[in-house]
C-alpha cells in the first residue's frame, strides 16, 4: 500500500488486511539498511488473528522514495506523520535495532500514540564501530560483509534454516545489498549520534517489552540489562543462541516473544 506525504511516496504492508479502526494496530520498524520485507512472517501472523499491521519502508528504503533521513529523531516526527495521514492514533510501536530507538523517540516524544514497546536487537548507547561506519560511507561491501558476521550468531552462518536448503543470512544479506548507495551509511550514523535514549527512556509511562539475543554482538546483552533500569516498566524476553538477526534466525521464538509483548 502506498500514501503521499510531503509529495513523497511512503510504502507499507498490512499483512494482507485492510485497517479497523476498531482493532489494535502494530507498527513495526525495520533496521539500518532494510525493509518492511524484514517483518513480513510477524506482519502476516498478526494481521490474521486481530490486529492492525503497518510495517513501513522509512524513507529511501525499499518502496519509498526520497533521501534517507539522517536522525532517529527525524524518523520519529516522520512516523507519526504517517500515522497521522493513515487515521492510526494509538499502536505497538515494535522496532528492530534502529527501529527500536524510533520506537523509543516516538513513544518519549509523542506519548499518546504508543500504546507500549516492543524493542527488538536493543542497546543504548547504539555506537558502530569506525571500521563500519568509514565502509558504509565509501558504500564499500566490506561493510555488508561486517553486517552480516557481527549480526549473527556463529551457527546462522553455518546454516540452521528450518527449510531444507535454505541459509539464515543469504537473503537478509540479499536485503541489505539492494539499498540505494548512502543508505546504509545515513542509517548507521543516525544509531551512532543518537543521543536522546537517557532522556527519552526516563519519560516512558507505557510498558516496555525488550527482546534480545544471548549472543548479540552488534548491540550486546550486557548494554541494554544496564539500561533496563532507566524504564519504569520494563521485561526482557532473552532469545536463546542468538545473535543480532533474531527475525531471521529465531523467527518462531521472536514471533511469540512478540506475542507477549503485546499482551504487555
Amino acid at each position: 500500500m502506498e500514501i503521499k506525504l510531503n509529495k513523497e511516496t511512503v510504502f507499507y504492508a498490512q499483512g494482507g488486511v485492510v485497517f479497523d479502526v476498531a482493532k489494535p494496530t502494530v507498527v513495526f520498524i525495520h533496521g539500518a539498511g532494510m525493509d518492511h520485507v524484514v517483518w513480513t512472517l510477524p506482519a502476516r501472523a498478526f494481521a490474521r488473528t486481530g490486529y492492525n499491521v503497518f510495517a513501513f519502508d522509512l524513507p529511501g528504503h525499499g518502496r519509498s522514495s526520497g533521501a534517507p533521513l539522517t536522525s532517529i529523531e527525524a524518523m520519529a516526527a516522520w512516523l507519526v506523520a504517517c500515522l497521522d495521514a493513515l487515521g492510526v492514533e494509538q499502536a505497538t510501536l515494535a522496532g528492530h535495532s534502529m527501529g527500536s530507538l524510533v520506537a523509543l523517540q516516538t513513544a518519549a516524544k509523542y506519548p499518546a500514540r504508543a500504546r507500549n514497546l516492543a524493542l527488538l536487537g536493543f542497546s543504548y548507547p547504539m555506537a558502530v564501530g569506525k571500521p563500519l561506519l568509514e565502509a558504509a560511507h565509501q558504500n564499500s561491501p566490506v561493510a555488508i560483509d561486517m553486517l552480516m558476521i557481527w549480526g549473527h550468531d556463529h551457527l546462522a552462518q553455518i546454516g540452521g534454516n528450518a527449510m531444507p536448503g535454505m541459509g539464515i543470512i543469504t537473503p537478509i544479506q540479499r536485503l541489505v545489498e539492494r539499498a540505494a548507495p548512502g543508505v546504509l551509511y545515513a542509517d548507521l550514523n543516525a544509531c551512532h549520534t543518537y543521543r536522546e535514549g537517557e532522556a527519552s527512556a526516563g519519560t516512558l509511562a507505557c510498558p516496555v517489552t525488550l527482546i534480545l539475543g544471548d549472543r548479540d554482538r552488534m548491540t550486546p546483552l550486557k548494554t541494554a540489562r544496564a539500561f533496563m533500569s532507566r524504564f519504569a516498566r520494563a521485561e526482557l524476553v532473552l532469545l536463546e543462541a542468538c545473535g543480532h538477526g533474531m527475525l531471521e534466525e529465531r523467527p518462531e521464538e521472536t514471533y511469540r516473544a512478540l506475542e507477549k509483548a503485546l499482551r504487555a
